[in-house]
């Protein structure tokens, strides 16, 4: 179990194997996450069933350039959120995965300065294909802003 020392994900073993190590490789190259100051929360990997399922949760908070002219969030920054959370659990097997298709459903909207944040957990995977939710929540009432389910690929050779 995590001692939470400076820079280790909650909830994960210090030694992580090799999948987490994949992951946490993936993010620290992701400049556009870093660029939309998206941190990441925790990435891990759940076994159901006997099948290794990724998980994860990123948060961001919506700055003066994110807001749209009504004044609210653009919905390609919420979208963003979930799309690199999406990517972490499709990660955090190990194996390189990439988007093949998604989908986001707006439920409320999020304002200058909330801090969003995104909960990923694979659903399924088949062959070299899965799906995972994401949901996007307020931090500070837990309202529900966006639903996104996302359809991923393992990379050739993955």
């Amino acid at each position: 179990m995590s001692t939470g020392a400076p820079g280790e994900t909650p909830g994960t073993d210090p030694s992580a194997p090799p999948d987490l190590a994949h992951v946490r490789r993936m993010w620290a190259q992701d400049r556009a996450s870093a660029h939309l100051g998206i941190e990441l929360l925790d990435v891990g990997v759940e076994v159901r069933d006997g099948i290794p399922l990724g998980r994860a949760r990123a948060r961001m908070r919506i700055r003066e350039t994110m807001v749209n002219g009504h004044d609210i969030a653009h919905g390609g920054y919420v979208f963003a959120l979930a799309d690199s959370t999406f990517a972490l659990a499709c990660n955090a097997t190990g194996r390189p995965t990439v988007a093949a298709g998604c989908d986001i459903t707006y439920v409320a909207a999020g304002r200058l300065e909330d801090v969003l944040v995104a909960e990923a957990r694979e659903r399924v995977t088949y062959g070299r294909s899965g799906i995972t939710d994401v949901t996007v929540v307020r931090q500070s009432d837990g309202a529900v802003l966006a639903e996104f389910r996302g359809r991923s690929r393992v990379m050739a050779g993955g």
